[in-house]
């Protein structure tokens, strides 16, 4: 069971909107409110509510029911069918204090109510079992966001993993075919990593790869990512990438690897690394897969190695039928 107190601040103020038609009612709970330690902001219709709540990231919402434009029940109706990222506690307040009122303000979404007048302890009672119901909410959210991002991270290294290589590259594919454009794809593999294995030991081998990520991550845009192929090959999936432009990130990418000082416990050597890339100049051609992406790097890897390793070689991307992405 994942520590979900480590995912949120618990003593961190919540946002709350307060919704009243009435002025001086509306002056004096956002007072209290305020000094209670919420963050309060104001709406005097639930169609002016309904906005703040879309973009305002509130955790908490306190609303009268009969208001003008959209009342209260309404309001708690079209918060719930918004379907915000985040959930806001509910709680009505109303004159009505009959049992067929209670359960209509259940049933649109309120997740409490409270009949006026209402008593200041026992308004802040509720708002406090709100703010457990926020948390907990957040802390799940936020866990399960966790889990998801470690369940496409290579533990390593830090770089997506395989699997997430193999189901999002077919969705890249598919949608610079479907819009036309381009697609490039770099393998990198440290030369004679063995070497680094057998002489200093794994763990030192270890930290080598997460250095080496780290320049790879530090040297591409935020729309590339780098996945772990296996070992000590990568691969960087550059979208809305010409095959010139992959070709010169690739090899300056190359050229930071050769620079960069890779080691730890205060032991250093020079890492070189060799790439292959293969991408389109135009739009991918319809029928290109990931298959011919790989194997294809892998061609162009396979050339650098054999050319003397730390260089690069690129290659426009072939369907499996044999034409050239983006050549008409």
């Amino acid at each position: 069971m994942p520590d979900l107190d480590r995912f949120i601040d618990r003593t961190a103020p919540l946002r709350l909107l307060l919704v009243e038609d009435e002025p001086t009612q509306l002056l004096i709970l956002a007072h209290k409110l305020r000094q209670a330690g919420y963050v309060v902001d104001t709406a005097t219709n639930g169609r002016d509510a309904l906005d703040k709540l879309q973009v305002g990231g509130y955790s908490l919402l306190l609303t009268d029911w009969d208001m003008p434009l959209m009342d209260g029940v309404e309001l708690c109706r079209a918060l719930r069918a918004a379907k915000l990222p985040n959930y806001v506690y509910t709680l009505l307040l109303t004159g009505r204090d009959g049992l067929d009122h209670v359960v209509a303000g259940l049933d649109a979404g309120a997740d409490d109510y409270l009949v006026k007048p209402v008593e200041d302890i026992e308004l802040k009672a509720r708002l406090a079992t709100g703010r457990r119901i926020v948390m907990l909410e957040q802390s799940l959210r936020a866990a399960n966001e966790e889990n998801r991002r470690l369940s496409v991270m290579d533990p390593l290294t830090g770089a997506c993993n395989r699997r997430y290589l193999m189901d999002l590259l077919p969705r890249e594919i598919e949608r610079a075919v479907r819009y036309g454009r381009p697609l490039s794809l770099a393998m990198c593999d440290l030369d004679h990593f063995k070497r680094v294995n057998d002489t200093h030991g794994h763990m030192v081998g270890d930290e080598v790869l997460r250095a080496a990520v780290r320049v790879l991550l530090e040297g591409i845009r935020k729309t590339d990512w780098v996945a772990r192929y296996g070992g000590e090959e990568f691969v960087i999936v550059l979208p809305e990438t010409s095959l010139a432009d992959a070709h010169a990130l690739a090899d300056d990418l190359r050229a930071q690897l050769q620079e960069a000082v890779l080691g730890m416990n205060g032991m250093a050597f020079p890492v070189t690394a060799s790439f292959g890339v293969v991408g389109s100049e135009g739009a991918v051609i319809a029928g290109a897969s990931m298959d011919d992406l790989i194997a294809q790097c892998d061609e162009c890897l396979y050339m650098s190695k054999t050319a003397g390793r730390n260089r690069t070689t690129s290659q426009p991307l072939r369907s499996s039928q044999g034409a050239s992405a983006g050549v008409p």
